[in-house]
């Protein structure tokens, strides 16, 4: 485990940019802007795009407050930062055809499931290059990575500009659903100054709980946070997380040492610029400290193991301390979980925590080791009827 090279000390968790965006109306602005809404040309989006915009409604992609613009847009592609150069690695955009009807600076209203949820004010309508996006995001333009092929699945042209939500738009496991600005006043009201942020898609093995619970050895509090959405055939089912979670939470974790919240947003398997992503968002949670392991956001062998750790070499104003973990083990030896620089036993000696051996012994209705997994959460997995996504 180590500390990024450039962020040595505990910090004040700022949101990024210096300010929580806030795109909600209420009252008197709301009602106006649902009137408005009735005369405006509607633009239907899909339930990713609606979470999205909830998203950046919230602040939960501070400084963003509309999807990019054609600057920010290339700007981000080509640099990873926004034309203001803060850190910005993860295009948000809202893809549009060219018959849409749609032009730069009109409003319209973005309807899901034919509900009025937000009004966009259109400032740019611009093409782009997919294949650049693909390749300069993804570090690849293979169709089988499932990033690229959504973008190559994506309408011909993308529209840019500010939004304002005027209607919240339900969320499954609402009641593990904060927003930054209750995530914040939470981490206040029980006295954390430091809080370390979890990243997560997966149920927890052993060599979770470790990182997690070394990371707390020095901050007052985890922050959990599972993405839940979109995810590719064999990820786990969002039920399934939160529930495993709760378990080893219940029974492996000191009271009030941890908050688990979902972040509603799919998975991008972007690697390294997603890391950079991932620990963004957590710091407008108001997190200090991120938890970086090995291949985050990975998917495949399209990035090295530890690429999304090196990456934040590049980003040493990013505002939030990354906590890097290498490989790690259960040694027999040692009676512990151990890495290669606090173990002097050989391999014969070690468990590795290869996720691929633990998924297969679940299918098979086995239970892995208590060295590998806790047995109340492979409990949960084993009785759950169809645990994987893509499964009937």
């Amino acid at each position: 485990m180590s500390l990024g090279k450039s962020q040595q000390i505990s910090i004040s968790a700022k949101p990024h940019g210096g300010t929580l965006i806030n795109r909600v109306l209420v009252d008197e602005k709301k009602e106006k802007a649902q009137d408005k809404a009735k005369e405006l040309l509607p633009l239907a989006i899909t339930e990713e795009t609606a979470k999205e915009v909830q998203n950046i409604a919230h602040g939960v992609f501070s400084p963003l407050d509309g999807f990019l613009t054609r600057q920010n847009y290339l700007s981000t592609v080509n640099k990873g930062r926004l034309t203001d150069d803060t850190p910005w690695t993860i295009p948000i955009t809202l893809d549009v055809s060219p018959d849409s009807q749609i032009s730069e600076g009109k409003d319209v209203v973005l309807v899901y499931q034919e509900k009025p949820i937000a009004i966009m004010h259109i400032e740019d309508i611009y093409d782009y290059d997919k294949r650049k996006l693909a390749d300069e995001v993804f570090g690849t333009t293979d169709l089988q990575h499932p990033g690229v092929a959504k973008v190559y699945g994506m309408k011909e042209l993308l529209a840019g500009g500010k939004i304002d939500l005027i209607e919240e738009i339900d969320i499954p496991f609402s009641r593990y659903y904060l927003k930054p600005l209750e995530t914040r006043l939470l981490f206040r009201e029980m006295g954390w100054k430091t809080v370390v942020g979890f990243q997560t898609r997966n149920v927890p093995h052993v060599g979770h709980e470790y990182v997690q619970k070394t990371a707390l050895t020095f901050t007052d509090g985890l922050f959990i946070n599972p993405v839940i959405g979109k995810k590719k055939s064999g990820d786990f089912r969002d039920k399934v997380i939160l529930e495993t979670y709760e378990a080893l939470i219940d029974y492996y974790y000191l009271k009030d040492s941890v908050v688990m919240a979902i972040l509603p947003m799919e998975m991008r398997y972007a690697g390294p610029r997603e890391a950079i992503h991932h620990a963004i968002i957590r710091k407008n949670f108001g997190c200090s400290h991120f938890i970086v392991g090995r291949d985050h956001a990975g998917v495949g062998n399209y990035y090295s193991p530890y690429a999304a750790q090196e990456i934040f070499e590049h980003f040493p104003d990013l505002g939030i301390t990354p906590i890097f973990f290498k490989s790690f083990f259960y040694c027999r030896k040692c009676l512990g979980v151990m890495s290669e620089k606090t173990c002097p036993h050989g391999n014969e000696d070690h468990i590795n925590f290869s996720g691929t051996r633990i998924r297969e012994m679940l299918i098979k209705g086995e239970v892995p080791d208590k060295e590998l997994m806790r047995p109340e959460v492979a409990k949960i997995v084993i009785e759950s009827k169809n645990p994987y996504v893509g499964e009937a």
